[in-house]
């Protein structure tokens, strides 16, 4: 797969990102870069690799998922700028 500049331009507007036209090539050719990276790694045959979380064997952290102090809603609301409805309001974004 290769990116091209207008495929830079679309993935920086998705992105939200304000890339000017003469960086255009330099961030296709970083995708491009990227992508071959990739490709790279799809071809390692990792067939019976287990997964791991670091390079030194461990056993995360884990802790019982309990509710400990729930039910204190509306000292969380009287924190609000606007609470309606034992909800927090907030202004609309999307027209």
């Amino acid at each position: 797969m290769s990116i091209d500049e207008n495929t830079a331009a679309r993935v920086a507007k998705l992105a939200r990102i304000k890339v000017e036209d003469n960086a255009l090539p330099a961030l296709a050719a970083e995708f491009n870069t990227i992508l071959g990276f990739i490709e790279q790694l799809n071809e390692v045959d990792v067939e019976g690799v287990a997964p791991m979380t670091s390079v030194t064997p461990q056993r995360l952290k884990r802790r019982v998922d309990d509710v400990t102090d729930g039910g204190q809603q509306d000292k969380v609301l009287s924190n609000a700028p606007d609470a309606r409805e034992g909800f927090f309001a907030v202004p609309k974004v999307v027209e």
